[in-house]
């Protein structure tokens, strides 16, 4: 597995750089020069971030007030007080405990903290 350029994966990076490593130990007089465009890596980061959350977000349908307070990282005084009373917030009880759709919530929240002033 060799350098592709701008179509190679973090592993092949890696493995790559070993291989160069090894050839730059075994005659010292050649130079190695390694570019990486750095948009195409900060895409291929946020293509893996995507895909981690989706994978996340996947294991839960609904969050309850203890996800709901360990995603958002506030105490539950903190979400009645910051939103969550706003008319824009989907939630239900059910018997005695709340419950929050995990997509519609997390896109809530990232509106939400968009909307904050500085």
């Amino acid at each position: 597995m060799g350098f592709n350029g701008r179509n190679c994966r973090c592993q092949s990076i890696k493995y790559t750089v070993r291989e160069v490593n090894k050839v730059t130990k075994a005659n010292q007089n050649n130079l190695v020069s390694v570019t990486v465009d750095e948009e195409e890596a900060r895409k291929l980061v946020r293509e893996r971030i995507a895909q981690l959350v989706k994978e996340v977000d996947a294991d839960y349908v609904f969050w309850d007030t203890a996800e709901l307070k360990k995603r958002t990282c506030m105490s539950w005084n903190t979400i009645q007080d910051a939103f969550f009373h706003d008319q824009r917030y989907i939630k239900r009880k059910v018997g005695s405990k709340w419950y929050f759709p995990a997509r519609e919530t997390r896109a809530f929240l990232e509106q939400w903290l968009h909307d904050q002033p500085y």
